[in-house]
């Protein structure tokens, strides 16, 4: 397949997706509270499935509403209380916190407060929100309801959210978003429109989740990517009930927004005396399936995004976490798609180079479809030397070519066995970047390769062991998407 095919029309989402918005405002008198799942920015699942859509995609449809955007950020006081860390950025969900409010900042979108929700006067909690404070950022206190979310009469009421802090917002379209799940994004929804409603102010509630896509088939692959995506919360796609009851046409949602629909309706008409909606899909505002323009194309790219969340789980497993059960819901899943790893080449191309030099190998398919391999040597990781004869080839640079002066290579494998401690002399991926910048200095040829990592963006590659820390970070940072075998290149029980 050419990964430069594009399968997703990413300006047409951005106009359609602020115009169902901007509509959903007006439906509700001029004040909606939006619920925003998933990734804000950086959604690089959405980017893999969806080739044309752009991680940053939600955030420049915002920027198209920045003058009526107000953004209210939830954290669960309990999570501040036991340091709770986003596993992919290795950072607490307060620091998160304060890096989500730098971001919006600046992109000129207006912050408007902090919640904590769950708040019992955790200590960590109550430093958090003295910290905000200093920080000129308003924080309210959302507590915890006895009954939550089932006792709608006793949750609708003074002694329920009428406990909670009223957050004070002055903009039409208030988006509520947090570091992770289990935040509490719906019950400050619910909570805000519970107040409004008591001071006469009309106001509604929808919800924003990118995935699954409603208005494709349950089975397609695009969403069983999401359920591979999903496979150790136990999220399920499934067929919204209430939409096919109330309007006869299928529509995708998944099992927890089904579940959780009944109490939401009764809530919505205790605080309203009527429920807007007849779904839990009429509560969304994804227009994602609208703006799909070329289906086999993104139907091929969920199929290679769900192996490597089954790899991803396989070597996690290797590593001592609990992934059994995801495993096995990743092979279902996988069959269900019709997944082999025969639909990604690299995978038999990296084992047949392995075979072929005894030694670990990766192979890579770059943009244009072309196939690279990499195979492990006494001065390079199969991951450097891939990394470099990818460069080759995007530069059309022979083959035979020495990229990497031996005056600048032999120094630095000296110092890391001589100085170090390494064991062996092997350069990884920042390392082999370091020195070829360093030859690119005085051989033009150096210089050219350089020049082509811009390139390797969109590339797909795949390893016979697992890669060091360093090295994936950095192919992902490059743009690559990397997947590798459920196997350590030693048989030491420690890996860093």
């Amino acid at each position: 397949m050419d990964m430069s095919k594009i399968g997703f029309d990413n300006q047409k989402y951005l106009t359609t997706q602020s115009e169902q918005i901007r509509k959903r405002i007006a439906q509700f008198g001029g004040k909606l509270y939006l619920e925003f799942g998933g990734k804000l920015f950086d959604d690089y699942h959405a980017s893999r499935v969806l080739p044309g859509f752009e991680p940053d995609s939600k955030m420049r449809m915002l920027q198209q509403l920045r003058d009526d955007v107000e953004i209210v950020i939830a954290i669960n006081a309990a999570d501040i209380e036991r340091n709770k860390v986003r596993g992919d950025l290795g950072i607490t969900y307060d620091a998160d916190v304060l890096r989500l409010i730098d971001i919006f900042r600046e992109l000129e979108l207006c912050v408007g407060s902090v919640v904590l929700t769950r708040y019992a006067g955790q200590p960590s909690a109550e430093a958090f929100h003295k910290r905000l404070a200093q920080l000129g950022i308003k924080c309210y206190r959302h507590y915890s309801i006895a009954g939550y979310p089932h006792d709608v009469a006793h949750i609708v009421s003074d002694e329920g959210f009428g406990v909670n802090e009223y957050i004070e917002t002055t903009r039409p379209l208030v988006v509520v978003t947090a570091p992770g799940p289990g935040s509490g994004k719906m019950a400050t929804c619910l909570s805000q429109l519970y107040h409004e409603h008591k001071r006469g102010i009309a106001a509604g509630y929808a919800k924003f989740e990118t995935f699954p896509v409603w208005n494709i088939p349950l089975k397609h692959p695009v969403n069983l990517a999401y359920e591979a995506a999903t496979a150790d919360l136990n999220d399920v796609n499934m067929l919204d009930p209430f939409h096919l009851e109330a309007y006869g046409e299928k529509a995708v949602n998944y099992n927890r927004d089904v579940e959780i629909f009944p109490v939401l309706n009764a809530t919505f008409e205790r605080i309203h005396g009527s429920s807007p909606y007849q779904s839990p899909t009429d509560m969304g505002v994804n227009m994602v399936g609208n703006c799909i323009i070329d289906d086999e194309v993104c139907r091929e790219a969920s199929r290679k995004e769900i192996l490597r969340r089954y790899y991803a789980a396989c070597v996690d497993r290797i590593r001592g976490k609990d992934a059994a059960e995801t495993i096995r819901t990743l092979e279902l899943v996988m069959k269900q798609a019709d997944v082999t790893p025969e639909i990604f080449p690299a995978v038999a191309a990296s084992l047949k180079r392995a075979e072929e030099t005894d030694g670990p190998a990766g192979a890579m398919i770059l943009p244009d479809g072309r196939l690279i391999t990499g195979r492990t040597s006494d001065t390079l990781g199969a991951a450097s030397a891939m990394l470099l004869n990818a460069l080759k080839t995007l530069a059309g640079i022979d083959d035979g070519k020495h990229l990497i002066a031996s005056h600048v290579l032999e120094p630095i494998c000296d110092l890391k066995t001589g100085y170090m401690g390494h064991r062996n002399p092997r350069l990884h991926t920042d390392e082999v970047l370091l020195a070829l910048t360093i030859s690119a200095l005085t051989d033009p040829v150096a210089q050219q390769a350089k020049e082509q990592l811009k390139n390797l963006r969109g590339s797909e590659a795949h390893f016979t062991v697992i890669l060091s820390d360093e090295d994936e970070k950095l192919l992902r940072r490059l743009g690559i998407r990397v997947s590798f075998e459920p196997k350590y290149e030693t048989r030491r029980l420690y890996h860093k």
